[in-house]
């Protein structure tokens, strides 16, 4: 209880030769502060995307156990099944603090794909194929712990930045595969059996190292913080242009071991390199402490309140009501809705749909680029040349829709909704050039499928937090992320997969061959994709008017101040001694505007 000096009461101050309370050393301060948790995040997130790699090491799981192909794309539909349904982690969040949820994703990452390596590396009897979809989804369902325990935690702690925390983290995850690749090649060389040790191993190692440091903190409201983010934004574009640069000169030419311990190296110095910006931001954070100790003496009871203190009485508890009852009563746009009141919300569903068919859509077309392109008669060359492209875009999208929509958010108070729309309609372009098979243009599309896919991530999960509330998040931001595989099942496999074998048994037909038993099917030309494509076009325009929708309707909501009681919070919160000066003050209202 803080209360003004009185008798009866024994109070501490922090001027002159009394101590200075709440001032602790700067290595302290560095270490338990937010942007050291936030640079945490980052590197957590830089190795956070191995099922990403699948193609670098399915090679070696089909050579070394003998699979088909139908049963290594029944691998791969685990590995997805596991990367994109983190409700679990979800709920685990809910009722348990962040280090938990990374623990547990460590362990399941390590786990998982130990086991799939010892089954590779012949160090134990060849596994079932049940068994080796069981390890595959555990490893790679323990990206979603890591997405839950390090994403949800920095939204939290940065509430009014959260597009820009969205689209730098996202970013992250985008670059981690060509992150991944390039420490595996400087450490294993070309060892791809190896690959699958390391991510295994590397991942898992991450997250236990900063167990402690990723977790909820008071928050606080700093003038620059937007520009320090801007900060951690160009030495990201910097990581991304290198990464870039040298995959596609290593396409090229033949890389020597040396050679890819340097390009290791280099990829190793830009990940740490935002320490630099997280220490000299703590620092003047530190010091401002110091300097508002020294300026406003805290005055502390610690024993007997004084006779004229009104002590408050505690209030009954209230009784809670089943969220059943409340399941279709949901609060106002922007206060925390449960789990259900989300759940059965049109919002809700417009959402779902959108992701569904929007996000489907974009990663049917990246899925299949390489087909795409073997079936349209590009070089082999090209189409490691259309993977590279949607890496660096994918990452481009990421961080130029969380970063955009903020400004555009604070400045002019443009939904993020209408912004999730226009990248949809943008998608369609990507979708058309598949469809007909424009010349040359699958380079265009490999660069606006990555873009729109990237972009639409931060989006999608800004609007839930800030629509729903950030009290249940880690559950609805999974529940978000569920929406992707179900549109990937229905337009690539019930949809691509299918028109594609349809057709290629018409061109065998047409050339009076008869399929064998187990024989790959292999189609040529633009009717390989074409019809698939339409259907696709037509899906994404289907989730546009859908997004639109939202727009309409959340349209009074975003012309509202929907960050403010983010930042009366703060500043309640706020003790004294941590009060900006006036002149801070003018700083901070110039910064914003």
């Amino acid at each position: 209880m803080v209360v003004a000096q009185s008798s009866g009461s024994r109070t501490t101050t922090g001027r002159g030769g009394g101590r200075d309370h709440g001032v602790v050393s700067l290595g302290l301060h560095v270490f338990t502060g937010r942007w050291f948790m936030f640079f945490a995040c980052l590197l957590i997130m830089s190795v956070a995307g191995a099922t990403y790699m699948f193609a670098l090491y399915s090679g070696d799981i089909k050579e070394s156990l003998g699979y088909d192909q139908s049963t290594l794309n029944l691998l791969s539909t685990f590995k997805d099944l596991g990367g994109n349904v983190g409700i679990i982690s979800g709920l685990i969040n809910e009722v348990a603090p962040p280090w938990v949820v990374l623990l547990l994703g460590a362990v399941m990452n390590f786990g998982g794909y130990f086991m799939i390596w010892l089954a590779v590396a012949k160090k134990i009897a060849k596994p079932p194929v049940w068994q080796m979809c069981l390890f595959i989804c555990i490893g790679a369902n323990s990206q979603t712990f890591a997405n839950t325990g390090a994403l949800v935690t920095c939204v939290k702690n940065f509430p009014e930045s959260r597009g820009v925390v969205l689209g730098l983290l996202k970013g992250f995850v985008g670059l981690s595969g060509a992150i991944i690749t390039q420490l595996y090649h400087g450490l294993y060389g070309s060892d791809s059996k190896s690959l699958i040790l390391f991510i295994g191993w590397l991942p898992a190692a991450v997250s236990i190292v900063f167990l402690r440091i990723v977790r909820i903190l008071k928050v606080v409201r700093q003038a620059n913080e937007l520009k320090t983010f801007y900060n951690l934004l160009y030495i990201s574009l910097g990581l991304a242009g290198f990464l870039m640069v040298i995959i596609i000169i290593q396409n090229k030419l033949q890389f020597l071991q040396f050679e890819y311990s340097l390009t290791a190296s280099v990829v190793v110095i830009l990940l740490f390199a935002p320490i630099g910006i997280v220490f000299k931001e703590e620092y003047h954070l530190w010091k401002r402490k110091q300097e508002a100790v020294n300026h406003f003496p805290v005055q502390i009871t610690t024993e007997n309140p004084p006779k004229g203190d009104v002590i408050a009485k505690p209030t009954s508890p209230k009784k809670e009501v089943s969220c059943w009852k409340t399941a279709f009563s949901p609060p106002e746009r922007g206060e925390d809705y449960t789990i259900l009141q989300a759940l059965f919300s049109i919002d809700m569903i417009i959402l779902f749909t959108t992701t569904t068919f929007g996000v489907g859509g974009t990663l049917t077309a990246i899925d299949n680029l390489g087909q795409i392109g073997r079936s349209l008669g590009y070089p082999s060359t090209s189409i490691s040349t259309f993977v590279t492209l949607v890496s660096i875009w994918n990452y481009m999208g990421r961080v130029a829709s969380g970063f955009l929509s903020e400004i555009l958010l604070a400045k002019y108070k443009f939904p993020r909704p209408l912004m999730l729309t226009i990248v949809l309609c943008v998608s369609l372009v990507g979708h058309l050039l598949i469809a007909f098979g424009v010349p040359n243009g699958l380079y265009v599309s490999s660069v606006i499928m990555g873009f729109c896919f990237g972009a639409q991530w931060p989006l999608i999960f800004a609007i839930i937090s800030e629509i729903f509330g950030l009290k249940y998040y880690s559950t609805l931001y999974n529940l978000g992320g569920g929406a992707s595989p179900v549109g990937a099942y229905i337009l690539n496999v019930v949809v691509a997969g299918r028109l594609y074998d349809k057709e290629a048994l018409k061109q065998m037909n047409a050339k009076g061959m008869v399929r064998q038993k187990g024989q790959d099917l292999s189609c040529i030309g633009v009717d390989c994709y074409k019809m698939s494509f339409l259907i696709i076009t037509a899906a994404t325009a289907f989730a546009c008017l859908i997004s639109f929708i939202l727009v309409i309707r959340t349209r009074k909501f975003y012309r509202s101040d929907i960050y403010k009681k983010f930042r009366e919070a703060a500043e309640a919160a706020t003790p004294q001694t941590e009060m900006v000066r006036p002149q801070e003050r003018r700083t901070r209202e110039e910064d914003n505007n």
